[in-house]
């Protein structure tokens, strides 16, 4: 038998893992959905801290009668400081864990072509990893967001009066002391869990049982029905923790500061009621449905961008990989 016959055929080439997205890519698409639902945001908070019931279109008209429109964007500073701390790092490291997570292989039954995806559970139990991360990582953020909108609720010898993040952050920890920048932050991991595993999972797990109806394609389309979806979930599942949330973080550390956060809602439950969880719901709903919209619509667009700057670099991306 001659050399050439007996030659082996070259293997195939594996192909290239795609580089995983930017880390901050998440962080980025929650600031840039901030600034079209900050005034919301800001109603919000301020129904949620009051202690009488202002409805939607009082706490809007409360806000711009403050400062005018500026009002309505009171704190907008500490809200992108908020989302490239709180949003970077929960996005950033959903993304990151689920890529290092084993799918799934389960078979279609019509065509009894193999797939690979992660289960259900499993994305809630990432998604509440990354949440818990997250709600640390932005709890000072947060704590500075809620003090600057709601400053209006409070007496004006008791205001904060922060000029921006950055000096409010200056201020807590010279007046507080370190320990202030985690006030809150069991309610608010306990928020940022509930969040990341009613928000991203529940828009990854729509996205996919969207496109198996048949009625959707991968597009914007798809990303609109499954983030408003995730949205409305989203919204229900965190009231309750958002509410107290708003309530500790609100509070300065002197006076009533002192008394648990058990202690706080007890006494809440007893005054005001156990709807007192669901306040502002509504408005939580306004802000958090296209809020939710716009970072995964935004979210994926971005990453269409870095798709398209990969490719022509040469260097696989997640769009050549899934069409080959």
């Amino acid at each position: 038998m001659s050399q050439r016959s007996s030659a082996r055929a070259p293997a195939p080439a594996a192909k290239a893992k795609p580089a995983p997205y930017p880390f901050w890519l998440g962080g980025v698409a929650a600031s840039i959905a901030a600034l079209g639902t900050h005034p919301l945001d800001v109603a919000k908070t301020r129904m949620q801290t009051a202690r009488e019931r202002p409805g939607l279109a009082a706490s809007f008209i409360n806000a711009a009668k403050t400062d005018g429109i500026v009002g309505l964007y009171t704190g907008l500073s500490a809200s992108i400081f908020r989302q490239m701390t709180y949003s970077v790092v929960r996005f950033g490291a959903y993304d990151a864990i689920k890529a290092r997570t084993k799918p799934t292989v389960t078979y279609d039954k019509t065509t009894g072509k193999p797939s690979e995806r992660i289960p259900g559970w499993k994305l809630a139990g990432i998604a509440s990893v990354a949440g818990v991360a997250g709600g640390i990582a932005g709890n000072p953020a947060d704590i500075i967001l809620v003090r600057m909108t709601s400053d209006i609720n409070k007496e004006p010898a008791q205001r904060y009066r922060y000029r921006n993040a950055l000096q409010g952050l200056y201020r807590m920890v010279t007046e507080e002391g370190v320990a202030a920048l985690f006030r809150g932050v069991a309610p608010n991991c306990v928020r940022a869990l509930l969040m990341n595993t009613s928000q991203i999972a529940t828009y990854d797990l729509a996205k996919d049982g969207l496109l198996k109806t048949g009625f959707f394609k991968e597009g914007t389309w798809l990303h609109f029905s499954a983030s408003f979806i995730a949205g409305t979930v989203a919204t229900t599942v965190c009231s309750p923790a958002d509410v107290v949330k708003a309530r500790v973080m609100s509070a300065s550390s002197n006076g009533s500061g002192g008394a648990s956060m058990l202690t706080k809602l007890n006494r809440a439950i007893q005054k005001e009621g156990v709807g007192f969880l669901f306040r502002g719901w509504t408005p939580a709903w306004v802000r958090l449905s296209p809020n939710t919209i716009l970072i995964f619509v935004t979210l994926e667009k971005l990453r269409v961008l870095v798709d398209v700057s990969r490719e022509k670099r040469g260097v696989p991306s997640a769009r050549t990989a899934s069409s080959s």
